[in-house]
């Protein structure tokens, strides 16, 4: 058996598992979303930063890479024990369908494709932050900090791969350019 997992967020540019594969692609009604708390990277439990999670969205695409384990059930094994440790906010795991290719007519180059997502309820998962106005969302993560960093870092990188790998995310440069301006006045305000 073959394990594939669909990165849509850090996993992207840091899997921190050993890949024997890696192909770029996308996933279709899915879109990605700042809506996940992290308490224990880029926040803390008294202040979350907020991370990428996908809502289901029918008619849209999110970009990615995809993920091959290949070795037998121990590696496998050993693949989804550290993921399920890393990405421990995400309460749900989907099975998708992968493609490479643009267009109404494509059809998957992968089924099956693992993805860790959340549940929209934070009365099933306490991670779960939910929408809200782009100023306050960019707000939280110009201020969030925790162990491994800063939030807007977080942004900045997932901002920076999508463009490096030819596949903008609108709503995220949008969401980096709102917090790049929140910087500019704190910034100011110390001044």
């Amino acid at each position: 058996m073959v394990l594939w997992v669909f990165a849509y967020g850090s996993l992207i540019w840091n899997p921190g598992f050993k890949a024997d594969e890696k192909i770029l692609g996308y996933i279709k009604d899915y879109r990605r979303v700042f809506d996940l708390a992290c308490t224990d990277h880029c926040g803390t439990p008294q202040f979350p930063a907020r991370t990428c999670t996908l809502e289901a969205q029918e008619g849209a695409i999110c970009w990615g890479r995809a993920y091959c384990v290949r070795g037998g059930p121990e590696k496998e094994k050993l693949a989804m024990e550290y993921l399920e440790r890393r990405e421990c906010e995400y309460d749900t795991k989907a099975s998708v369908d992968f493609y490479t290719e643009e267009g109404e007519s494509a059809t998957p180059f992968l089924t099956g494709v693992l993805v860790f997502t959340s549940t929209p309820n934070n009365a099933i998962n306490k991670y779960y932050l939910g929408p809200a106005p782009q100023e306050e969302m960019a707000r939280q993560i110009a201020k969030a900090v925790g162990p491994c960093g800063n939030n807007r870092d977080y942004l900045f990188k997932l901002e920076k791969t999508m463009a490096s790998i030819g596949h903008e995310d609108p709503g995220l440069i949008k969401l980096a350019n709102e917090v790049r301006r929140i910087l500019g006045h704190i910034h100011e305000d110390y001044y």
